[in-house]
């Protein structure tokens, strides 16, 4: 069986602890987790199924652009990369409360950007039992991955995780 290349960033924080929920609940030896902060196109080409990890970040961040950090530097790796042949799967950190309206934002800016390289994304999630306004990973009516508020919602995370591996297994073909 290939492994699963879980590419998440920042490291040591919400995102982090996700990931590394996500690669326990898989079970077994399937996933290699791969910062993005250190990570190339090269890397991404190793893999016929990955899993990203992002966070959305604050309204101060976005205002002052972020290109320098861990997911700005990774961006433009992904657009060296034909996706057409692999399955990818996204997950994302936000809070529904501060932000609303902005709610796992990034996970849908990620969503785009893979779509313009062919990517097939599987494991999108309803948005029935999340509370928030708007939202850039809602694509056809579906969170385009899991999102996931660390900062309000904690309980809810392994819940969330586990429903979401019973969408993404069967679609990376591991049941």
């Amino acid at each position: 069986m290939s492994k699963i290349g879980l590419f998440f960033g920042p490291l040591n924080g919400s995102v982090h602890r996700v990931a590394d929920k996500i690669k326990a609940a898989f079970g077994g030896d399937v996933i290699e987790m791969v910062p993005v902060k250190d990570a190339s196109s090269s890397d991404l080409e190793k893999y016929d199924k990955v899993i990203f990890g992002i966070s959305t970040v604050g309204k101060d961040t976005w205002d002052s652009g972020y290109s320098s950090d861990d997911w700005g530097m990774f961006f433009k790796e992904i657009s060296k990369v034909d996706f057409s042949s692999k399955k990818v799967a996204i997950f994302g950190l936000g809070d529904h409360i501060t932000y609303a309206n902005h709610f796992v934002n990034h996970m849908g800016l990620l969503a785009k950007e893979l779509m313009k390289v062919n990517a097939n994304i599987v494991g999108q999630v309803s948005t029935e039992g999340y509370e928030f306004e708007e939202s850039e990973a809602v694509i056809d009516g579906q969170f385009i991955g899991l999102p996931v508020d660390e900062d309000f919602e904690p309980e809810l995370t392994d819940e969330r995780i586990a429903d979401w591996l019973a969408i993404l297994k069967p679609a990376f073909g591991l049941i």
